[in-house]
């Protein structure tokens, strides 16, 4: 049987709402009101996109060999074009946490989430390569440590590495979203510089390289030089149509700046290597994560050239900015006849936008692991003919 709903999802049973314990049972529970969530009360729902991954991982000569080998380098420039699902839960309701004095108790909300990412740079082929549950909790100003209000991410990733990742909220600003470049160029962890010159694998053109594909030409329409010189030159790309009202913007850390000091990451033994035994030796040693998501409110224009009233809905697509870009859709029933030309109705729909970059650390070198996406909601909108959309609509002009 074909799965009518090929995505990860992750829900709550309906009557579960974290809470805490009463200490006189004498007395009625009071009556419990859910912390706020901040900016994670956008994280609702599925939401669904397609983006583009890099990873440097070891090279080794007794894994699966290149189509042109290359023994003696130590390491693989892996590139993905993806497909991913990031599926929201309900919240978890009053999660409490005990201060010591002075510092009073605190409690926190949180959003479960799984994301599934799936490898689809081959047309017609899609290869799971990604799986991770996890909690985006928001946590309140607290004056022991003395920091405004954090939201973190904690997460489980399948190679065997566990993150808690935390930033401080900030709030939503007119219009679209700063996204400034990022590098993959591995650092020289005893110098701090970059490896200078880069590696060959870094140019798309050259199709002789320690690379999967090596081959970049039946690719080169989504693969570019550009997104190896910069992954998020795609997220640019991806809005570089749109109109975006707001933007909301989330820098989490591993190792946060100062005045945040808590999380980290934590690695299985393998990818730790022989730590103890100088110099360190690690197989891919995953010591920082950072990640930026932006959640975007977006206006969209949808044309209705005709439409009889009583018909079956009409289903309506944003429109894309660059080719293979998933976009969001709706499902629209006008409450009047529309004859031709028609009308346009405004709509807006929260997106997803994300850089994430961890740092791997094998053969003296850190590697940064950059992944990005643009994520719209995986299902679709209903624009009811109740919806307040309708008394906006103008003509449009053919």
């Amino acid at each position: 049987m074909s799965d009518s709903k090929p995505r990860a999802t992750i829900s709550l049973p309906s009557d579960f709402f974290f809470g805490e314990l009463r200490p006189d049972y004498t007395k009625p529970a009071p009556t419990s009101v859910p912390p706020p969530l901040g900016p994670l009360s956008a994280f609702a729902g599925d939401f669904a996109g397609n983006g583009f991954n890099t990873i440097f991982r070891p090279n080794n000569p007794n894994s699966p060999p290149l189509p042109i080998p290359f023994p003696n380098s130590d390491n693989v420039l892996e590139l993905n074009l993806t497909a991913e699902t990031l599926s929201f839960s309900k919240s978890l309701g009053d999660v409490p946490n005990r201060g010591t004095v002075p510092q009073n108790d605190i409690h926190l909300n949180g959003i479960p989430y799984v994301q599934q990412i799936n490898d689809v740079t081959i047309r017609g082929e899609s290869t799971p390569i990604h799986f991770e549950p996890g909690l985006w909790m928001h946590v309140p100003t607290t004056q022991v440590p003395n920091v405004q209000e954090t939201v973190t991410r904690m997460a489980s990733i399948p190679h065997g590495t566990t993150i808690d990742a935390q930033g401080l909220v900030t709030t939503s600003a007119p219009g679209p979203p700063t996204i400034k470049p990022v590098d993959i160029t591995p650092i020289v962890i005893a110098t701090g510089q970059p490896v200078n010159p880069k590696f060959p694998s870094q140019t798309a053109a050259n199709n002789n390289t320690p690379r999967i594909p090596q081959d970049l030409t039946p690719f080169s329409i989504r693969i570019t030089q550009a997104m190896l010189d910069d992954p998020n030159s795609l997220l640019r790309d991806q809005i570089s149509k749109q109109k975006i009202l707001t933007t909301t913007t989330v820098f989490i850390s591993t190792n946060p700046a100062l005045p945040l000091f808590g999380g980290g990451t934590d690695n299985i033994a393998f990818l730790l290597g022989q730590p103890a035994i100088p110099p360190p030796s690690p197989n891919a040693n995953a010591v920082q994560m950072t990640a930026v998501f932006w959640i975007e409110v977006v206006e969209e224009v949808l044309h209705i050239p005709y439409y009889r009233a009583g018909s079956p809905p009409l289903f309506l697509k944003a429109k894309a900015s660059i080719a293979g870009q998933r976009v969001a859709t709706f499902s629209v029933t006008p409450p009047n006849d529309i004859d031709f030309p028609g009308i346009d109705v405004t709509v807006t729909f929260t997106q997803i936008q994300y850089t994430q970059n961890v740092t791997l650390n094998f053969k003296g070198l850190s590697w940064p692991h950059v992944s990005v996406n643009t994520l719209v909601p995986a299902d679709t909108t209903e624009i009811p003919p109740t919806s307040p959309v309708w008394k906006t609509a103008v003509a449009h002009k053919p």
